[in-house]
């Protein structure tokens, strides 16, 4: 981990960066968290790194160690299934609102996100594939005009990235679903509703099955 400067959002870089480490493979499932070796490692002191830990304890990247600490969560296959299912419909909704309320600028802001997408799948590298899928969808958000959306995701969109990495990690010719995103945000620029909120679903509803039976088999 490289160390990072000192900024007002010090907490969330320093969660973000331990995400990266767990969704990338460099932590395990298990693992137990040493505050101490991540404060060191990426140049803060353990405040932020404690804050950051518990965030992720809530959001069930990490989990109670036997006696005490963290350790890496292992991933519950159930809790996957359940995500992905609140994933569609919310998501759903939200590209339904979009329909038909997009601009010329947000088009290009979201084509110019697809075409990082599918830069990061040929370069293979699985924090640039984790990164380009949540901003997209992190991007229809922004689109639907409610601002209760993103808030009400971010728990769950960390816990897919946890998800994406373990399966990626895994998968020697990851999917590349930057078609399907493209098809949606097409049917928003059209402002078909139906079409946007289906395509959403079923984006979701596939990718759950996928992941899903991915890390059973494991």
């Amino acid at each position: 981990m490289k160390a990072i400067a000192t900024q007002p959002n010090l907490v969330d870089q320093v969660k973000d960066a331990l995400l990266e480490e767990i969704a990338s493979g460099k932590m395990s499932p298990g693992e137990r968290i040493i505050q101490e070796q991540i404060a060191q490692a990426l140049g803060v002191s353990r405040q932020p790194v404690q804050q950051a830990l518990l965030l992720l304890r809530n959001q069930g990247v990490l989990q109670d160690a036997p006696g005490r600490g963290l350790i890496v969560a292992h991933l519950d296959a159930d809790h996957v299934a359940h995500i992905y299912e609140m994933r569609a419909a919310i998501e759903g909704m939200a590209c339904r609102l979009a329909a038909g309320n997009i601009s010329e600028q947000a088009l290009k802001q979201g084509a110019a996100i697809i075409e990082l997408g599918r830069k990061a799948v040929a370069s293979g590298a699985i924090a640039k594939m984790i990164a380009a899928d949540i901003k997209f969808h992190e991007f229809l958000y922004s689109l639907s005009g409610n601002p209760l959306i993103g808030p009400a995701m971010a728990t769950h969109l960390t816990y897919t990235q946890r998800v994406m990495g373990e399966v990626l990690i895994e998968d020697q010719e990851p999917r590349d679903i930057w078609d399907q995103h493209a098809k949606i945000l097409e049917a928003i620029g059209k402002g078909k509703a139906d079409l946007a909120e289906k395509l959403a679903k079923e984006h979701l509803t596939h990718a759950s099955h996928f992941m899903v039976s991915r890390l059973k088999a494991s």
